[in-house]
């Protein structure tokens, strides 16, 4: 999908009769089509957490909305940093047509996601001209653990900016498995960005933010929004999330704090195949699957139970006490008390050869209203992150197809994308390696 073409009919804000005034559309084609350069750097300084603090909105955790995660490193932020309560993503159809406006896209992001994520003070300018931020979170825009993940689809590698060569290996658009029904106009996409923060304000504040800084680079394609149970400041560990299904997910997660996994599972390495400007990089899945609720809030417990593979009060598995307890398929080699074919079993039958069929999961529910025939339209908005896309999603993916959970799920949208490595310092940005590599 690409934006329409339409007359702005919007009168301008100046006066008509006073010849020194900007017109609007003057006013936005210097602003925005004209790169914005001007106009983001006025953003470039954070203010003080005591100001921010000061100007909190009413109601808004003040500790929680002060919290940042560091932009620059060798990998992006919002893969292995704890998930916050609300999630977003958005994908985008790429306007540019050469490769110096790709730059100057790849630029744009990163300036803008840099300044979000640390937050700050919009410039004060004459209100004759679009004010410089939406005010959504207020006159200080507050960094509330704000990540933004920047990742491309399979679709930038076309003949347009003359990348095919240095496409990553494993990156391809996503096909449709047994139980797919995938609808077109919210699936793929040239550009996906992942927005995850403590509040749906602030994923939606930094999405206006980059679509307005992107006029003439970047078409909205589709969107969606997720959500997970808020954090508390309890002592221990934190509760597994649960599902719209009302089963824990997440117990078998892979540790994100455990370096050694994530850079054997998650983060493509520099001893692989893969283009060298990859390294530190991953593929990202994102599913949109459809949880079919009021069929499954009318199946028996003890049926659910056996679908998932775990118990759904405590999280334990089939046949374990707690939730954390880990199963020995091998001691149930006929599936007397683990299904042979329960969700868990067949996602992760924790045998030796699928070790390299790991993944690090960072899905959200969502709810997206009614559907034409008067059902629920909620469900998983499934995220996940390995090295490779074929020994990782897809063998996992394969090993599912037919599993009796099929009969309450449905996947509808969603794609395949790779999550580019990180901005080291602040002389860099976000696709450089990739740009230089295909220049080379």
């Amino acid at each position: 999908m690409s934006s329409n073409d339409h007359q702005d009919k919007t009168p301008d804000l100046a006066d008509a009769d006073s010849p020194a005034a900007p017109s609007r559309r003057s006013v936005l084609r210097g602003l925005g089509l004209a790169g914005g350069g001007a106009a983001l750097g006025a953003f470039a300084v954070a203010a003080p957490a005591a100001a921010q603090s000061q100007q909190q909105p009413p109601g808004r955790d003040a500790e929680a909305a002060e919290q940042v995660q560091p932009f620059y490193g060798p990998h992006q932020a919002g893969i292995v940093n704890p998930v916050p309560a609300a999630g977003l993503v958005a994908a985008f159809d790429v306007l540019a047509t050469s490769r110096a406006d790709l730059e100057r896209m790849f630029r744009t992001l990163t300036e803008r996601i840099a300044f979000l994520m640390a937050g700050g003070t919009p410039p004060e300018i004459d209100p004759k001209f679009p004010p410089p931020d939406s005010g959504v979170l207020g006159p200080v825009i507050v960094p509330d653990n704000l990540t933004v993940t920047v990742a491309v689809g399979a679709s930038l590698f076309d003949q347009r900016f003359g990348l095919a060569g240095v496409k990553p290996l494993e990156l391809t658009t996503m096909v449709r498995f047994s139980n797919d029904a995938l609808d077109p106009e919210t699936c793929h996409g040239d550009l996906m960005l992942q927005f995850c923060a403590n509040t749906p304000e602030a994923n939606i504040h930094a999405l206006r933010a980059v679509v307005k800084a992107t006029p003439d680079l970047l078409a909205l394609r589709w969107k969606l929004d997720g959500f997970l149970p808020a954090a508390t400041k309890t002592t221990g560990p934190k509760e597994t999330a649960r599902n719209l299904l009302g089963f824990k997910d997440g117990t078998a997660n892979l540790d994100p704090t455990d370096g050694t996994a994530m850079d054997r599972i998650v983060w493509v390495r520099p001893d692989t195949a893969e283009p060298a400007w990859t390294v530190g990089g991953s593929y990202q899945v994102v599913r949109i699957i459809r949880n079919f609720v009021e069929r499954w809030d009318r199946t028996p417990l003890q049926e659910q139970q056996t679908i998932i593979g775990r118990d759904k009060a405590s999280g334990a598995a089939l046949g374990l006490k707690a939730e954390h307890d880990v199963p020995d398929y091998s001691g149930d080699p006929e599936g007397k008390v683990m299904p042979l074919d329960a969700h868990i079993r067949l996602a992760n039958p924790r045998t030796a050869a699928t070790e390299a069929n790991l993944i690090l999961r960072r899905p959200f529910n969502y709810s997206r209203g009614v559907t034409k025939a008067g059902q629920l339209d909620m469900g998983l908005l499934f995220i996940s992150f390995q090295s490779s896309l074929k020994a990782g999603f897809i063998a996992v993916q394969e090993r599912l197809n037919g599993e009796p959970l099929e009969e309450y799920i449905k996947p509808t949208g969603g794609g395949y994308f790779f999550t580019l490595p990180g901005v080291p310092d602040k002389d860099g940005y976000l696709g450089q390696g990739l740009l230089q590599s295909a220049a080379s």
